[in-house]
């Protein structure tokens, strides 16, 4: 199922599922968009029209960047059908791979997957792509839970590479790499993580949103230098290391040492920092110059990984034109 014949269902026709749609269609696997909620023919022209306007304006964006060319564009819009109520348990029964892209209640989820589980072959992957539900309780939902995790997709879900892929207690971990083997197949870059609330990237954006809207509310800065401070500074370091490989580089004592500042400042729950902080520091492992932190350094060659990781940043600063002045530079 790794190549493009495999056949995709996207259950839920909203803004995820479009999205996910496109994903797919654009690496070229036929994809069947189900809108499951009883409509009349109206209403659900109403609604298919407007999912494929969606979906073709995503590719004409494509196209204009100069990324596919109009025979492309063609293409991915005939391999989407989208299709009601009526047609999906038929549909269903023809795809590899099926996400559930319902909205984020209960009641929702279990006749989304009622559904799905009448209808899909016993040997179909079927996915969530739930930013909140916890994946053990929805696995109970389905029949043969070991084929079922989530995957949840970052908006906009066809250009984002990440996705968070979770299984359930039962899942077979041989349908989890299945499923991230196929996630490869369409350029996308999935990382697994435990079934718990939040995942890794809702859970981490969620503090960050949050202090930056109370940076806002005490007065520390206007909105348009927070939002400033965090593409030019912020998002360009994170682009090129990660928040661990970062403390890393740091030093895991410096973050010891800042949080314990502002946890004395400003608020000493919010601040702290974890144990895995503090025990790090208590064994010599402080990141790069330590030789360990987060990650092994001690068969590294860090010269030649500084300089990869900072020709990435180089890049990246060249490319959004933001590189620093720099007198005699070449041009």
């Amino acid at each position: 199922m790794t190549g493009s014949d495999a056949v995709i269902g996207v259950v839920g026709a909203g803004r995820m599922g479009r999205g996910i749609a496109t994903a797919f269609a654009l690496a070229g696997h036929q994809v069947r968009l189900l809108d499951l909620r009883q409509r009349s023919a109206q209403d659900f022209a109403h609604l298919a029209a407007a999912a494929r306007l969606d979906v073709e304006r995503d590719v004409a964006f494509l196209a204009e960047a100069g990324l596919l060319d109009a025979a492309t564009m063609a293409r991915v819009l005939d391999d989407l059908l989208v299709a009601p109520a009526a047609e999906a348990s038929a549909l269903l029964a023809g795809c590899d791979l099926v996400f559930e892209a319902v909205p984020e209640t209960i009641p929702a989820k279990q006749e989304a997957f009622a559904a799905i589980g009448e209808a899909v072959r016993a040997d179909a992957l079927v996915a969530s792509t739930t930013s909140t539900i916890d994946a053990n309780t929805l696995a109970e939902m389905l029949p043969g839970p070991q084929r079922f995790m989530n995957a949840h997709w970052l908006n906009p879900a066809h250009l984002v590479p990440l996705i968070e892929v979770s299984p359930a207690n039962v899942t077979d971990p041989a349908q989890v790499e299945a499923l991230c083997a196929i996630l490869r197949g369409i350029g996308k870059v999935p990382v697994v993580c435990r079934s718990s609330p939040g995942y890794i990237v809702p859970r981490i954006q969620a503090l960050a949103m949050n202090e930056a809207a109370r940076l806002v509310e005490e007065g520390v800065a206007s909105a348009e230098d927070v939002d400033t401070a965090i593409r030019v500074g912020f998002g360009f370091r994170f682009a090129v290391l990660g928040l661990l490989e970062f403390i890393d580089w740091g030093g895991g004592d410096i973050l010891f040492h800042a949080s314990r500042y502002l946890s004395g400042t400003l608020d000493p729950q919010r601040f702290a920092a974890p144990e895995v902080v503090e025990r790090n520091m208590a064994q010599g492992h402080n990141g790069v110059r330590d030789g360990k932190g987060f990650y092994d350094y001690q068969d590294m060659d860090l010269a030649a990984y500084r300089a990869g990781r900072l020709s990435e940043f180089v890049a990246m600063l060249r490319h959004r034109d933001m590189m620093p002045a720099i007198r005699g530079a070449v041009q």
